[in-house]
Parts: C-alpha cells; sequence; structure tokens
C-alpha cells in the first residue's frame, strides 16, 4: 500500500492560483487529483502516468489546472491557475489504477487524507 501526503491547500480569491503537492511512499505507476465538495460525488480532476508523462484532465479545469511530478521527490503536483468558487471542495490524491477510467474514484488503491480548498468570489 502508497502512503500519500498531500500539502498546499488553503483559502484563496477567486482568479488566484494554488499548488497542492502529493508526496508518495512506494511504487507509483499512475496518479490522480480528485475533489469531493459537500453533497457530491469523487470527481477526477486530473491524472498522470507517472514512466510517461500522459496525462489526463476533466473538462472543467483544461486550460487552468496542470498535473506535474518530480521523480526524484516521488511527489505529483496539481498546479491549479484562475481558480473559481466552484473549484472548492476537499482535493484528494489517488495512486496506482489497474483499471476503470482514470475519473473513476472507486479503482484506484491508494488515497491520500485530503486538503481544503476554499475559492472566494
Amino acid at each position: 500500500q502508497v502512503q500519500l501526503v498531500e500539502s498546499g491547500g488553503g483559502s484563496v480569491q477567486a482568479g488566484g492560483s494554488l499548488r497542492l503537492s502529493c508526496a508518495a511512499s512506494g511504487y507509483t505507476y499512475n496518479m490522480g487529483w480528485f475533489r469531493q465538495a459537500p453533497g457530491k460525488e469523487r470527481e477526477g480532476v486530473a491524472a498522470m502516468y507517472t514512466r510517461s508523462g500522459l496525462t489526463f484532465y476533466v473538462d472543467s479545469v483544461k486550460g487552468r489546472f496542470t498535473i506535474s511530478q518530480d521523480v526524484a521527490k516521488k511527489t505529483v503536483y496539481l498546479q491549479m491557475n484562475s481558480l473559481k468558487p466552484e473549484d472548492t471542495a476537499m482535493y484528494y490524491c489517488a495512486a496506482n489504477r489497474d483499471a476503470g477510467g482514470w475519473h473513476q474514484a472507486r479503482y484506484w488503491k491508494s488515497w491520500g487524507q485530503g486538503i481544503q480548498v476554499t475559492v472566494s468570489s
């Protein structure tokens, strides 16, 4: 089981930026970021294959969010720009998915504890 630790959340005004980090212990072959707002299902935000660097994004964040990695540090980042109030949610890092679509939370094996992102208008 891979241990994941997120950092970098917080509160920001609309239009601002935040960068989330997810440090992994153990082997990862793909990693993703999800978010969950109160009363809503967990939503896939972005994912990447750590070996190839191939990335995926949900339509609502394309052009605003970027997922990247530092292989040496075993850390994945989510750079979030032009934040909107609707981006407000608990954000979770996930690792290692063997099946299903990248946006489907139930197929990911390991999860971080979550970190809050709040965007005010």
